[in-house]
């Protein structure tokens, strides 16, 4: 899907943001921020499980109005629930988190949208394997509207979720092992700019 965005993206410091929940061990260097997640660590709140976890390691900073939000990471996911890309938090009960998650054996995209109780979608992308994923999370008006791409491949739409336009709103990279203990991912960078400037394509 092709879409107008923005004209210049700007990078954003790691020491920026403040984490959710500290992961194992964070290594900052030149070409990005390696994270190794706590075994155990999730976002989830109710449906279909019965539980809520909020252990998640998300690095956030503020994310206002009319602006978006973009993590890259590399995509070596091997494990059951493995994941990783952006969250978006207004509170404890709304949230959003969205990226690449292995999920019985597959890499998918989607997203988790949560308003005191969890939804999900998933879209197996196999092809992904191996390469650098870019999450882009863009807030205008009363939504939050979510694309991703892999490389230098074409946009694809992966979620319009409602957002509070008057919430204070914090954003960043995401990453969670609920099922291992060694989970590393190697974020490659963490931008903001303006946010899109419509939801389908001109034209």
């Amino acid at each position: 899907m092709y879409v107008r965005t923005l004209a210049v993206m700007i990078d954003i410091d790691w020491s920026t943001g403040t984490w959710t929940t500290p992961p194992a061990r964070v290594d900052v260097a030149d070409d990005g921020m390696q994270v190794t997640a706590v075994e155990g660590s999730d976002a989830w709140r109710t449906t279909s499980y019965g539980f809520v976890h909020d252990t998640e390691h998300a690095l956030l900073a503020p994310f206002g109005q009319d602006t978006a939000v973009e993590v890259s990471f590399r995509l070596d996911f091997t494990e059951q629930f493995d994941q990783a890309g952006v969250f978006v938090k207004v509170d404890d009960a709304t949230w959003i988190k969205t990226g690449v998650e292995r999920s019985d054996g597959v890499d998918s995209l989607g997203a988790v949208v949560t308003r005191g109780m969890s939804d999900w979608s998933l879209s197996p992308v196999p092809d992904w394997h191996g390469r650098v994923v870019t999450v882009r999370a863009s807030r205008s008006g009363d939504a939050l509207t979510v694309r991703a791409r892999v490389d230098d491949e074409p946009w694809r739409l992966v979620r319009v979720a409602p957002l509070d336009p008057d919430a204070e709103v914090a954003a960043g990279p995401m990453c969670c092992s609920p099922s291992r203990g060694d989970l590393t991912v190697r974020f490659t960078s963490w931008r903001t700019g303006p946010a899109d400037e419509g939801l389908h394509p001109d034209g």
